[in-house]
Formats: C-alpha cells, structure tokens, sequence
C-alpha cells in the first residue's frame, strides 16, 4: 500500500484527489495539507496547514494541486524529503522543468507533471501528433472555467508542442490585417495558433482542429467533470515508486 499526502487539499481538484485515494484498496490517504481551511475535513483526514505533516505521516507520493508559485517552492523541498510527486498544478516554465529534473535525479525521486490527467486528453494529443505530418495547418481551442487564471491551458501548449515536432511542414499564417488585436490567439511551437476561452459552465476542453487541401480533422476532448482526471493520478501514483527524475506528461507513465 502507497502511503499518498495531498497539497492543496482544501481546493475542488485536491479535494477530489483525496476522495479517490481514500477509495482505492492499493493507497493510503495519510495527510492532507492546505493553507486555506484548515481544520476541513477530508476523505476522514482532516487538513492542515503545515506541509511537515506528510513527514510526520511517513508520506511516499505526494500530489500538488496548488498553483505554480506555491508549487515552485514545494517540489524541491518534497524531493529533499525523500516523497515522490505527482503534480497537476500547471504554469511551470522551461527554467522549472530543468531544475525539477536536477532536484528529483539527485534525490533518486520521481516527479510527474501532468497538464492533464483526463486519459482522454492524452489520447487526443497522441492522435494529433500521429494526424500532423498528413496536414499543413492546424489550429487549436482549449475551453475551461472561468476560475482557470492561465492562459492557454498547459494541456493545449504540450498538444501544440508535440504536432510542431511531428512535422516541419506548417503553412505561415495568412494574415496580414488584424482588425481586432489578438483575434487570431497565440503563436505556439511552429507557430500554430491557440486559442482560449473562460466561460462558466465549463470544466476542461480542448479542441485540436487540422486542415489540408479539400479536407479538415477535428479531434476534441471533453471533461465534464473533476473525476474524469482521478484514474490519471491514481496510475500515476502507483507508477511513481519505479521511477525517478522528471516525467512530463501522463503518457511517461501510461507508456503511450
């Protein structure tokens, strides 16, 4: 059994978080830390506000649904504690990444940043990677709730990022006269437009749409609700002890 503490319990993800885990057979919910609210209760544990808890509990994964700048300080000193990570907080940098990488490869630890644990939304990045060398141009919308203060999505720039590197072959943007500044989104890898939008109603969408002479694919995922993203963390939790330094994506972990 994988004994498993959560940062950011208190928020909808991280509360989310320790319902799942409480519910698995395989995991142990030991600690459940938060600034805000503590005293809550959670999946039978009541959260706090001090993350030497999950010292105290004998912690082995740690998951961190903070935001990035809580997150930046919290990796590097869950390493230096001997916990695994699994991270859904997005907003990281390049810069970040490398020095996660430097942190948990020294310290014999895994980290597991994943923009999306929704195993939908790994697929549909899959399949646009496999779908780019066939098309010359591509566009991509990402949807989310209006709570979501990043922009766009760490799940749209990955997706982006992984069709740039399928393919050389990008027809340049045609526009030349932008009547409303930013009306046509933002430049990604290959300069692949991307597009986001907040409204409430929404949780997690994304939308990958390719074109090429006389014919279009449209490839979209939809998350409807939070749970969508737990059998995600669930693998990576189970997946962390056997691996170390630093893993970008769910896929690293679900071999796709």
């Amino acid at each position: 059994m994988i004994a498993v503490g959560v940062l950011g319990a208190s928020g909808r993800m991280g509360a989310t978080v320790c319902e799942a885990v409480a519910a698995d057979s395989t995991l142990e919910l030991v600690a459940a830390v938060d600034t805000h609210n503590a005293g809550q209760v959670c999946a039978d544990i009541t959260v706090v506000d001090d993350r030497e808890a999950l010292v105290k509990a004998s912690t082995e994964v740690v998951v961190d649904f903070t935001v990035a700048n809580a997150a930046r300080e919290n990796l590097p000193w869950v390493a230096q504690q001997g916990m695994h990570a699994v991270v859904g907080t997005t907003g990281f940098s390049e810069a970040d990444l490398v020095y996660l990488q430097e942190v948990y490869e020294a310290a014999g630890r895994v980290c597991v940043v994943a923009p999306n644990f929704a195993i939908s939304a790994v697929l549909m990045m899959r399949f646009a990677e496999i779908a780019a060398p066939y098309f010359d141009t591509a566009e991509m919308v990402e949807f989310h709730h209006d709570a979501k203060i990043d922009a766009p999505s760490g799940t749209a720039r990955l997706c982006v990022e992984k069709m740039a590197a399928a393919s050389r072959q990008w027809a340049p943007d045609p526009t030349t006269n932008e009547i409303l500044p930013g009306v046509r989104g933002g430049s990604g890898a290959a300069d692949i437009r991307v597009h986001a939008v907040r409204m409430r109603g929404m949780v997690a969408h994304h939308e990958v749409i390719l074109g090429a002479e006389g014919q279009t694919l449209t490839i979209r995922q939809d998350s409807m609700d939070r749970s969508s993203f737990m059998p995600g963390v669930l693998a990576a939790i189970k997946a962390a002890p056997s691996h170390s330094g630093l893993i970008v994506g769910l896929e690293g972990v679900l071999n796709l």
